[in-house]
């Protein structure tokens, strides 16, 4: 009898490994497999976004992308081993902020929130297990375990195309990678939800991603102006002197960052005021406010025991400390509760309009190991995770409950976080592996900046300045080098011109984050999601001769140093030292941003613009609309005139984005979009129009003229 049951029992077993992932459509071109027992705690559980279904609901319908059948799942020793299909020409984007390479194909990645270390190896500030394929699919693990990603290297020899043995003796074309046909994923759990998103083409799936994860962020008006963070000891009267330097200078200024000194105590904070340097914080907000400046605080959530709050949390904190101070468990109610009390009292109720959430990413041997106890019962790895998260969420909270947006910045995210108000930043700082990030951002529903801190020469300092101004979070962080605006006199008037720019471009910049989270669209994206760049895998499989079309190469090399900010800018920083560089435009015809002149159609072209820009491009038929310079952000009921740039020959409409630029009221539908048209009359000459204001809808446009780039 006992044989009996044995045998049984490893028939069940065999029986549950076998079992197929079962998939079952939420929405449009939106599907959930379910495999095993899938753990409570998940990515998307823990940041609890709800999805904009009545938008996913009205999407057009999608065929799932490959056979279901060709998706295996299987478990091993309590763990999950999931393998998706991958075929010829294939390429992979996305698992993460990744800052040094935009193909994914071919790599082994761990997952694993971390302070970036300068390898694209899975270590990340925020390494989100969605992947995108070029064949126009995405594929979303929601697990909150570190997740071990095998893109294309694992080749089986059951493989349905298995790679051809070559001798490396005699023959060149031998690889030490030979062809894989799978993406593996190793997930130390009995069992996993995957979510797979299938679209148009990459974009649609992306947008698809985002929209699930409640829609990209819409940040205030005032967190796509300017900011400046000060010297990490600066006193009250220095942040106030400093204000009033940058409106003699003439460079805007719409909120100020305080680093650590601001608090009485940090590394580990007290979340209090030091009353040395801030006798009278709410008066100091008050004298920044009558200027059109915010402020914006540094902190970490880990709690000196000087701290007030210290005695009364420590019940619901980690087992293990960071620098010595205890961790709250940020899944528990009363941690949550009391640590936000003390940012009310302390902060918001005097006027603080956002947060630095730092050091919630890593290192291994300053934050808590991963067989660390939390009082919620969360691990030690899943609080690692999702640490960053669960920081943006309570603080968004806060000023939700005040009707209020806010914006900040944040060292850790994952996936399910799309829609909170945060920009993720590091201290690692080569400029060429920022606008990588940058690029990658727009593939796993995260924003990034590329922020200033110090430079060499003034050529850097200018360079690197520029591509700020086109990123999520217009910024210089000088908390360690104090450096201003114009700390370079020799391109002082070329750093002005651009901070300039960034406040004429905000009703653009603006209508692109609204697009973000209204259908999913990254303000910031890789040239493999623009229209006429794509066509990769289509140009091999139709055995196009990729050297007699120099075009067709360009598109399969990997493109990490370009992007497009919104529906019609390409952006193409320089480097210091460079003085021109080459830019592959997508296929259409493309006018340089600051002329208006013609420049390319599908193909490469060599950029030599002046010292003082870098170069900016616009589709034909794009349509920029912009503002005065100004050295603050309009307020609410303020209105502004707007010039209306349109480039090239073609006819062009716009959608541009009106709300009070404030609070959470767009929320409940007061918004507006405003229609703009440019037309050509049987002549051949354009003239463009808006549509009227709406009534009872906001209506923050006054005068409004158009100027025709292209002569």
């Amino acid at each position: 009898m006992q044989k009996i049951l044995i045998i049984l029992l490893l028939l069940l077993c065999s029986q549950a490994k076998a079992q197929p992932i079962q998939w079952k459509e939420q929405y449009p071109g939106v599907w959930k497999g379910t495999f095993g027992q899938p753990e409570k705690y998940t990515l998307l559980s823990a940041a609890d976004s709800k999805p904009r279904a009545a938008i996913l609901e009205q999407l057009q319908s999608t065929d799932f992308p490959f056979p279901k059948m060709e998706v295996h799942a299987e478990l091993i020793d309590g763990k999950t081993y999931v393998r998706m299909p991958l075929t010829k020409n294939e390429q992979i984007y996305g698992l993460g902020l990744n800052f040094q390479t935009v193909h994914q194909r071919g790599k082994i990645l761990n997952l694993h929130v971390d302070h970036y270390g300068g390898k694209d190896n899975g270590r990340t500030h925020a390494p989100v297990p969605f992947y995108v394929s070029s064949k126009g699919y995405g594929v979303l693990v929601n697990s909150a375990q570190y997740l071990t990603y095998y893109v294309g290297t694992g080749v089986r020899k059951d493989a349905k195309e298995p790679a051809e043995p070559k001798d490396r003796n005699t023959d060149k074309s031998w690889n030490s990678r030979p062809y894989s046909d799978a993406v593996e994923i190793y997930i130390p759990a009995a069992g996993v939800e995957i979510y797979v998103f299938a679209g148009i083409n990459p974009l649609d799936a992306i947008k698809r991603y985002n929209l699930f994860c409640g829609g990209g962020t819409l940040p205030p008006r005032w967190g796509l102006g300017f900011t400046q963070r000060v010297q990490k000891l600066y006193t009250a009267e220095e942040v106030i002197h400093e204000a009033a330097q940058f409106e003699e200078h003439g460079f805007p200024l719409d909120f100020i960052g305080l680093e650590p000194g601001w608090q009485s105590r940090a590394y580990p904070c007290t979340f209090e005021w030091d009353k040395g340097r801030f006798p009278d914080p709410a008066v100091l907000i008050k004298k920044l406010a009558t200027k059109g400046i915010r402020l914006n605080l540094w902190t970490n959530p880990y709690i000196s025991p000087e701290a007030g709050i210290s005695k009364a949390i420590e019940p619901y904190t980690g087992s293990h400390t960071v620098w010595n101070g205890t961790v709250p468990d940020l899944n528990h109610p009363e941690a949550k509760k009391i640590l936000a009390k003390q940012f009310m009292d302390a902060q918001l109720n005097i006027g603080v309009s956002g947060y630095k959430m730092d050091e919630v990413d890593g290192y291994d041997y300053y934050l808590w190991p991963d067989m660390a106890k939390f009082p919620s019962g969360i691990s030690g790895i899943q609080m690692r995770q999702t640490y960053g998260v669960l920081a943006q969420k309570l603080t968004d909270s806060l000023y939700r409950n005040q009707n209020k947006r806010t914006y900040g910045l944040v060292r850790a995210s994952n996936a399910g976080a799309n829609n909170l108000p945060y920009v993720i930043y590091n201290d690692y700082y080569s400029h060429q592996d920022f606008i990588t990030a940058l690029v990658n951002s727009g593939f796993c529903g995260v924003l990034w900046t590329p922020e200033v801190r110090g430079s060499k020469t003034g050529q850097e300092w200018l360079r690197r300045f520029q591509s700020v101004v086109f990123s999520p979070m217009a910024m210089i962080n000088a908390w360690s080098s104090g450096t201003k605006p114009w700390s370079f006199p020799e391109v002082a008037d070329q750093v002005k011109y651009y901070a300039q720019l960034r406040m004429e471009l905000m009703p653009y910049l603006y209508s692109e984050f609204a697009k973000y989270h209204f259908d999913g669209t990254p303000p910031f994206r890789a040239m493999v999601l623009e229209e006429g760049f794509q066509g990769q895998a289509k140009a091999v499989a139709d055995n196009q001769d990729l050297e007699t079309n120099p075009y067709l190469e360009a598109v399969n090399r990997e493109i990490k140093d370009q992007y497009m900010c919104g529906e019609y800018i390409l952006v193409a920083p320089l480097f210091a030292g460079e003085s021109s560089r080459k830019v592959l435009l997508p296929k259409g015809n493309w006018y340089d941003f600051y002329t208006g002149k013609y420049v390319g159609n599908g193909a490469e072209i060599v950029a030599n613009p002046d010292m003082d820009r870098i170069p900016v491009y616009v589709k034909d038929g794009g349509i920029i609309p912009m503002m005065g310079s100004r050295l603050h952000t309009p307020l609410p009921n303020e209105k502004v005139d707007l010039t209306i740039r349109h480039y090239g020959e073609k006819e062009g409409s716009y959608q541009l984005y009106d709300d009070d630029g404030v609070s959470f009221d767009y929320e409940k539908g007061s918004y507006v979009w405003r229609r703009v048209l440019v037309k050509k009359d049987e002549k051949g000459s354009l003239s463009g129009e808006m549509s009227k204001p709406q009534p009872g809808k906001p209506n923050s446009f006054g005068r409004v003229q158009f100027e025709f780039m292209t002569k």
